[in-house]
């Protein structure tokens, strides 16, 4: 440690000789020294202790990777709580769940009077910037457009698709958007913005560039470190955001299983959870007490399960109607939610979920819950089958279903499982095929149902697949049953998760995209007709439960269905035990 400036030799000496004869000449007594032990302590070079991060640790189900919020493929928990901490979006939901500009990103968003077509100007706050310096700007409008317009398994496609152009003013910061037809629901557009100059060339592409997290920030976090062997994602306070910064230095999200979420949770290792949980471990958080609150978040999905007109066994309507008089649903939301809170959100409507402003069931009275054999004998007799040995024969072929779920998300495969122990219990034989979401949401279920291309028509009979829920709700029903119409250069842009177009239907559901036709009056009619054609069976909405320990300050559930993560940077946690990572 150094000691300070050393005196020259002989200095001290010098002192006290100039002290005595300046003593001998007054009355005053000679001043006393300092003794040795009580001098000042020399001064140090050393930095003083630093505090420790401010951090909230966060138990999630699962860090599965794949975390575009932009797909059906990589729809869950992780992927909204990462973008709302993250991306930029042009409106979120404010108390009432209806768009709100955000102010924090945009100047402004307006429809542009006596333009020739529909068009809206956006204006971007100067100091916009991605963490890595580039500016928030058109190109990523641009990019977000030509993605969602055109790839397969995008989640809400239909807004977009009426979009001709996009251009560029003021170095990008202005931004024309110009519609081929009116769109109220313009506000929903343009949420979770990607950054474009790093993913427009990215070599993995729309596909799979995001299935480690984004390669930069635009919200008041940003990825410290990835780990998803570990399953951790560590995030950290984003200095280049222009923004009121986060009140916490970082985030944890930690993936674990139920159990270990209860025994983190009771031990304070985490700070907050949220997770599937099923009624077992409800109960055992329950038994927490007071250390922990409980809430419950309704997810933006609704699960179902699609039935595809296009497969070779279900093309007929008697068909797909016997498989829906064969299933029994109350054990399929079961398989799904394992008594957990999705089970309080049945759903019974064939576009808005449960908890949207709205929602009414629309099913046809009398529809059955549980099984009904007797009916699925009158449909298939009706369809040509003949019960021979236990199975069910037509043409010397059994009847046999092909049952897709994606394999990283467990619920789904224990709902395709179920389903397909229901249809052997009539007799109708089904196999359970779990492809990858990217598969089977991008390849499988999304091209030409006409198409003779291997992996499309034909391989798989039924699939389950969330319905997206919280954007425009006519945009919501073109998007997942609307035919897909093609782009400005005649390219067919790709089919919806159900293979379902009715061209008989189509007007009416663009009527209700272009404001033509109130949205209420269109889903009467839409909604009739998909019962009617046994095109999906929605079951439940997604939910998660939140449990939330005392010393975490901030946390609320979220406007709309955004989540409580879309309130982070307002959480407040406690000093980290370690400053390293």
């Amino acid at each position: 440690m150094s000691q300070g400036r050393r005196r020259p030799r002989g200095s001290v000496p010098l002192l006290i000789t100039a002290v005595s004869l300046v003593a001998g000449c007054t009355n005053a007594p000679p001043p006393q020294l300092v003794p040795p032990e009580q001098a000042p302590a020399p001064p140090t070079t050393s930095e003083p202790a630093r505090p420790m991060p401010i951090e909230v640790v966060v138990g999630v189900d699962q860090l599965e990777g794949g975390f575009n919020p932009h797909t059906l493929a990589d729809l869950s928990p992780t992927s909204s709580a990462l973008a709302s901490l993250m991306l930029p979006s042009v409106f979120r939901p404010d108390p009432s769940g209806a768009p709100r500009l955000d102010t924090t990103l945009m100047d402004s968003a307006e429809v542009v009077p006596d333009a020739e077509k529909f068009t809206v100007r956006y204006r971007i706050k100067r100091e916009a910037s991605w963490s890595d310096g580039a500016p928030i700007a058109a190109e990523d409008f641009v990019y977000l457009w030509e993605q969602l317009r055109s790839q397969p398994g995008a989640a809400d496609p239909a807004g977009y698709r009426l979009i001709e152009d996009v251009a560029s003013r003021q170095g990008g910061k202005t931004v024309d958007v110009a519609f081929s037809k009116p769109f109220p629901g313009w506000r929903t557009l343009f949420n979770n913005l990607l950054p474009a100059h790093l993913l427009r060339d990215a070599p993995r592409g729309w596909g799979s560039a995001l299935d480690e997290g984004y390669p930069a920030s635009g919200g008041p976090f940003a990825i410290r470190q990835v780990d998803l062997d570990r399953g951790e994602v560590i995030l950290e306070r984003n200095d280049r955001y222009w923004g009121p910064p986060a009140r916490s230095d970082r985030v944890v999200l930690r993936a674990l299983d139920k159990t270990r979420q209860v025994q983190a949770l009771r031990s304070g290792d985490s700070h907050m959870a949220m997770f599937s949980a099923d009624a077992g471990t409800i109960q055992q958080l329950e038994e927490l007490g007071d250390q922990v609150r409980l809430l419950n978040v309704p997810r933006p999905a609704t699960m179902e399960v699609l039935l595809r007109q296009d497969s070779r066994a279900l093309s007929e309507v008697e068909v797909r109607r016997a498989v829906l008089a064969a299933l029994d649903r109350p054990a399929l939301v079961e398989a799904g939610t394992g008594g957990g809170p999705g089970e309080q959100l049945p759903a019974h409507a064939q576009v808005l979920a449960p908890t949207e402003p709205g929602y009414e069931p629309t099913e046809p009275p009398g529809t059955p819950e549980r099984p009904d054999p007797a009916e699925v004998r009158r449909l298939l007799t009706e369809a040509g089958y003949r019960e021979s040995g236990g199975a069910w024969m037509r043409d010397g072929k059994p009847l046999n279903l092909v049952i897709a779920a994606p394999f990283e998300h467990e619920s789904y495969v224990r709902i395709a499982e179920e389903a397909a122990q229901q249809m052997r219990a009539v007799g109708v034989q089904a196999t359970v095929v779990t492809p990858t979401s990217d598969q089977l949401f991008g390849d499988m279920l999304a091209t030409d149902p006409n198409s003779s291309e291997a992996g499309t028509a034909g391989t798989v009979d039924m699939a389950i697949a969330p319905r997206p829920a919280g954007g425009d709700p006519a945009a919501t029903m073109a998007s997942a049953y609307g035919c897909p119409g093609s782009g400005q250069d005649e390219q067919p842009f790709p089919y919806n998760a159900a293979g379902f177009c009715d061209e008989l239907l189509q007007p009416t559901i663009e009527a209700a995209l272009t404001g033509r036709m109130p949205f209420q009056q269109a889903a009467t009619g839409v909604e009739s007709e998909l019962w009617e054609q046994a095109i999906a069976l929605p079951l439940y909405q997604q939910s998660s439960v939140l449990a939330v320990r005392n010393e975490v300050r901030g946390v609320d559930l979220g406007n709309g269905l955004a989540g409580p993560f879309s309130t982070a940077d307002r959480w407040l946690g406690t000093p980290a035990e370690s400053d390293g990572y």
